[in-house]
């Protein structure tokens, strides 16, 4: 029996893996890996596989990235965590000192949580509470946009809008406002990105006329809807909304737990659009993808909200245990220390600028609808019928076959369904950024050209949706 059998066996006798039909690895071999170094980990077999995809889009410097992890270790020795409440540590308020001077002018104040989907929690919750504390407390209803993704507690669940991950959870939900998604994939022929994006803005303005009196926020993910299948759209959309925002008074957060720090090609994609939100919220490569953390950033208003005697019961009583800790601290200030010192954000637009050159050819594949591309993430879209943009049916599984087969090439690509990706870490080599572009030229092949026997019965959608 191979090391890499003997793991995944104690695996399956115990775990339970998150998004996925765990009946699939009755067919589907479990990769146990035993280390990482840059953008490559390695199982106990001793195969390698490219991690283009930054280990579920978090490993922006590669893994065990020697200056991360002396910074951690360093860490270590001193102070493992102590609680937030009450007390403070010197990583945590350097940390968060260094957060208000990167991000856009008028946010002053760092709220932390555990992960990305409570950070989303925080900004929802805060936002309700101000208008409870300004005495609006009709003012309690969120927008978001179609086929948007916020995470997976309940109330994240709420603001999204991909039905795999929201159907069976609606009795739970919060009643939200959908507003149409300004999606440049569903643009018509001859329209640019800049002119469908304001035109899709006509439904966000109307939504708001009609509703801004019971609205507290509006919650987007600023130019790339992640998981709906890196969807993407033009910054005009952000300008335009952060305008209304302010017109209706109504709240603006910016879900940049997937695209910030660098992902867009600017540091936070609401630079590109020459923006502020009321809430910014970050995590994934916060912490470089090593520790769990997120971030929310506020403005002075919204912090004076709640700035009061205690007997008022205005303070933001929201909390977790491990906020702010340490190590994660330190492995963030570790990771913002090399952007600082590598020129990253202009390092990678030579990397973006290979990586479309590396895989413009599939524009012409007969069975892809369209490659687009922000910054570093790259998206490649399967279709049946490339004219009419018709999706394989999702029982096929498309993204699956490319999944197996660029495993046994040594690669990791987690297709969305019917969409391929590249997101790799900024460390990666444009040797390697050929290698991806034909592994996932060489699946696509595959994927779409053979009648595949992989399918799952009648009903709802596969939950191995990533890659499905």
């Amino acid at each position: 029996m191979s090391l890499n059998t003997a793991w995944m066996e104690r695996d399956l006798a115990v775990l339970w893996h998150p998004c996925t039909q765990m009946k699939d690895h009755e067919r589907l071999p479990l990769i146990p890996i035993r280390r990482g170094e840059g953008v490559w980990l390695e199982d106990f077999d001793g195969k390698r596989y490219l991690d283009a995809v930054s280990s579920w889009w978090v490993n922006v410097f590669g893994h065990a990235n020697p200056r991360i992890n002396a910074r951690v270790r360093e860490q270590l020795e001193n102070l493992e965590h102590v609680m937030l409440a009450g007390f403070s540590h010197a990583p945590v308020i350097e940390l968060s000192e260094r957060l208000v001077s990167l991000t856009p002018e008028g946010l002053s104040r760092v709220f932390y949580a555990d992960n990305g989907s409570s950070g989303i929690e925080v900004a929802l919750k805060m936002s309700f509470h101000y208008w409870r504390n300004c005495g609006q407390p009709d003012k309690r209803r969120f927008v978001t946009l179609s086929n948007s993704y916020h995470g997976e507690t309940v109330a994240a669940m709420s603001v999204g809008d991909v039905s795999l991950f929201t159907e069976t959870y609606k009795p739970l939900l919060l009643d939200t406002l959908k507003v149409p998604s300004p999606d440049c994939y569903l643009r018509e022929d001859g329209v640019s990105w800049e002119q469908h994006s304001r035109a899709m803005f006509a439904h966000m303005e109307q939504t708001l006329a009609e509703h801004h009196h019971e609205v507290a926020a509006v919650i987007v993910e600023p130019l790339i809807q992640g998981a709906g299948g890196m969807r993407m759209y033009h910054p005009v959309y952000l300008t335009l909304l952060r305008e209304a925002c302010d017109r209706y008074g109504v709240h603006l957060i910016h879900d940049e737990i997937a695209v910030g720090f660098g992902r867009t090609g600017t540091m936070f994609a609401c630079e590109q659009a020459g923006i502020c939100p009321d809430f910014l919220v970050l995590s994934k490569a916060l912490t470089g993808g090593y520790l769990p953390m997120a971030a929310v950033l506020t403005t002075d208003p919204v912090y004076q909200a709640f700035y009061d005697d205690y007997a008022t019961l205005r303070a933001f009583l929201h909390s977790h245990t491990y906020t702010g800790n340490p190590l994660a601290c330190a492995a963030a200030l570790a990771t913002l220390d090399i952007f600082e010192q590598d020129n990253v954000i202009e390092a990678n637009r030579a990397l973006a600028a290979h990586m479309g050159r590396a895989c413009a050819h599939l524009a012409e594949h007969p069975h892809v609808a369209e490659v687009r591309q922000t910054g570093m993430a790259l998206a490649i879209e399967m279709v049946k019928d490339k004219a009419g943009k018709l999706a394989f049916p999702w029982q096929e599984r498309r993204g699956l076959a490319v999944y197996q087969h660029a495993l046994s090439r040594g690669a990791l690509l987690r297709p969305l369904g019917s969409v391929v990706y590249l997101l790799p870490p900024y460390v990666i080599r444009p040797d390697e950024i050929d290698f991806l572009a034909e592994v996932a030229s060489e699946g696509i092949d595959l994927a779409t050209r053979q009648s595949l026997s992989i399918s799952v019965p009648a009903g709802a959608p596969s939950a191995f949706h990533d890659p499905g």
